[in-house]
C-alpha cells in the first residue's frame, strides 16, 4: 500500500472534469446537420409538415446529443469510485431510445420508406448507440465488511472527504511558500493514500471515518486560516514558524494513522485533536 504511485490512484477531482472536454458523443451533434437543408427547402415550398418531421428530429438528435454527454460524464464518475451508487438516471439509454425514435421519424415520415423499413433502421440506430456507447450501469458497487456501516455511509464519508481535501488544496493555492506547498501537498497525498485504503479495506471504515472527519476536518481548519492572514499581508516570522511547527504536528499524525489504519484497533483521535487544537491555540495560528 505504500508504492510511491499508489496516492496518485484517486484522482476524483481531475476526473470529473475530463468528461467535458472527451469527445464521445459530440458525433450525435453533427449527424442531424443534414436535416437543417431539408428543413430549409420544406419553408421554401410551404411544407409545413416537412418542417416540423425535419427540425423536430433535429431537435430530439440534440437532446440525445446532450444526455448521452451527461451520462458519459456520470459513467466517468461512477467508474472511478469503488463504492458509488449507479447514476440516478440512465441518460445513455434515454439518448439512444431517442436516437431510434428520431431515426424511425426519419426514414418513415421524412424519405417516405415503409413502416417495417422506418422500424428496421430505428433499430439499427439503437443498435449502433449501444455498440458505440453501451447502456448506463444500474449497479451499485458494494463492500463487505463494512462493520455495522452501510455502503451509501462510507460512499458518504469519502465524498466528504474528499470535498475537505478540495479545500486544504484551494487553501494551499492561496499560500506562497513553497516550503509549505509541497507540505501541504503531502497531507492531501497521505490523505488520499487513506482513501484508497478505505476503499480496498472497508474494515477500517469505523477508524477511517473518525480520522478522516474530526482530523482532516481540522487539518482544513488550520490550512484556511493560515492562507487567509496570508493572504491579509499580516504575516511575521512567529507566524510562519508556528504554522511551521503545526505541519509538523499535522503530518506526523497523518502519517501515524495511515500505519496505525493497517494494523491497530485503536487509536486515540480525541487525544491528538486536543493537543492539536491547544497548539493552534497558543501558537495564534487561527
Amino acid at each position: 500500500m505504500n508504492t510511491p504511485n499508489t496516492h496518485r490512484t484517486p484522482q476524483r477531482f481531475v476526473k470529473k472534469s475530463k468528461p467535458w472536454f472527451s469527445s464521445n458523443g459530440l458525433l450525435l451533434y453533427i449527424l442531424p446537420l443534414a436535416s437543417i437543408p431539408a428543413t430549409i427547402a420544406a419553408f421554401g415550398k410551404g411544407n409545413l409538415a416537412g418542417i416540423i418531421i425535419n427540425a423536430g428530429g433535429y431537435a430530439l438528435f440534440l437532446l440525445a446529443a446532450r444526455l448521452l454527454r451527461i451520462g458519459l460524464i456520470a459513467e466517468a464518475a461512477y467508474e472511478a469510485k469503488r463504492v458509488t451508487r449507479a447514476p440516478k438516471w440512465p441518460l445513455k439509454t434515454m439518448a439512444a431510445i431517442i436516437v431510434a425514435l428520431a431515426t424511425f421519424v426519419f426514414a418513415w415520415l421524412g424519405a417516405r420508406n415503409s413502416f417495417l423499413v422506418a422500424i428496421a433502421f430505428g433499430c439499427g440506430a439503437l443498435l449502433g448507440m449501444y455498440l458505440n456507447y453501451g447502456f448506463d450501469p444500474r449497479v451499485e458497487k458494494t463492500i463487505l465488511g463494512g462493520h455495522g456501516y452501510t455502503t451509501e455511509e462510507i460512499r458518504q464519508t469519502i465524498d466528504e472527504a474528499e470535498s475537505v481535501i478540495l479545500n486544504i488544496e484551494n487553501a494551499n493555492n492561496k499560500i506562497r511558500n513553497a516550503e509549505f506547498n509541497k507540505r501541504i501537498d503531502r497531507i492531501c497525498d497521505t490523505a488520499r493514500n487513506i482513501l484508497v485504503e478505505l476503499e480496498a479495506n472497508p474494515a477500517a471504515i469505523r477508524r477511517t471515518r473518525k480520522f478522516l472527519l474530526v482530523y482532516l476536518d481540522g487539518a482544513s481548519k488550520v490550512t484556511a486560516g493560515y492562507a487567509s492572514t496570508h493572504q491579509q499581508a499580516v504575516l511575521t516570522s512567529d507566524l510562519e514558524q508556528n504554522f511551521r511547527h503545526v505541519l509538523d504536528s499535522i503530518e506526523t499524525v497523518f502519517k501515524e494513522q495511515k500505519e496505525k489504519l493497517l494494523e491497530e484497533d485503536l487509536f486515540d483521535l480525541d487525544v491528538q485533536m486536543e493537543v492539536l487544537a491547544t497548539q493552534l491555540k497558543n501558537e495564534g495560528v487561527v
